[in-house]
């Protein structure tokens, strides 16, 4: 098994649904609630109980160097994993919250085996999911299955926001990954929003509507 975080038993949500019967476990994350621009990604994956990857966490406290390096060693070792993307403009439409239920349930559904129970990082349940459902605040801190999917949507997510970048040059979205950093705001002043920008987010607002206010349309739509 994977070595646990210091005082954490990182199978004790896994082997509470085992104990009741359920065989495939599903781990469920979702990365890029915060970013400015790009779409936002989960991840559901069924782990065999002999899983062997070491290091494993939280994927927002391990390097890039160290999810690239487990990312390939979840993926052959898992028994199962499904990806759930929801675009900018969905998450415009729905809020950023229903948005990322909608990736998790997209997920949960692309699994090549069935999931029977899902373990869930954060305090919601996935809407019209008929399966047994524990979400965990800081899952991904506490279950091995969810820092596993929280690695794989963080490593999906940004080689999609890498091809962003060389869709919409100018915008560093290969670095920032679309958050709002000193040099993406710099760029959204100086370009304008382009169609991955979250236009309901307050700054791209903004900045969406002084380009509305200059010329009538926004830019580079």
């Amino acid at each position: 098994m994977a070595a646990p975080a210091e005082g954490i038993d990182w199978w004790r949500y896994e082997y509470q649904f085992h104990q009741r019967g359920h065989v495939n476990v599903a781990g469920v994350d979702e990365v890029g609630r915060g970013p400015l621009a790009g779409p936002v990604v989960a991840c559901a994956v069924i782990l065999p109980l002999d899983f062997q990857v070491e290091g494993i966490n939280d994927s927002k406290l391990l390097s890039s160097a160290r999810r690239l390096e487990v990312f390939p060693r979840i993926a052959a070792q898992c028994l199962a994993w499904g990806i759930g993307c929801i675009d900018a403009e969905t998450i415009d439409r729905v809020n950023i919250l229903q948005a990322s239920l909608m990736a998790m349930h997209r997920a949960v559904c692309e699994l090549p085996l069935s999931a029977d129970a899902v373990i869930i990082d954060g305090n919601h349940k996935i809407p019209d999911l008929p399966l047994p459902q524990m979400p965990v605040i800081k899952g991904d801190r506490k279950s091995i299955s969810v820092a596993c999917a929280s690695i794989l949507a963080k490593e999906v997510r940004d080689r999609l926001m890498e091809d962003f970048d060389q869709q919409y040059p100018g915008f560093g979205f290969a670095v920032h990954k679309g958050y709002a950093t000193p040099e993406h705001l710099a760029a959204l002043d100086k370009l304008g929003p382009v169609a991955i920008h979250r236009k309901s987010f307050r700054i791209v607002r903004e900045q969406n509507q002084q380009e509305l206010d200059l010329y009538g349309t926004p830019a580079h739509e």
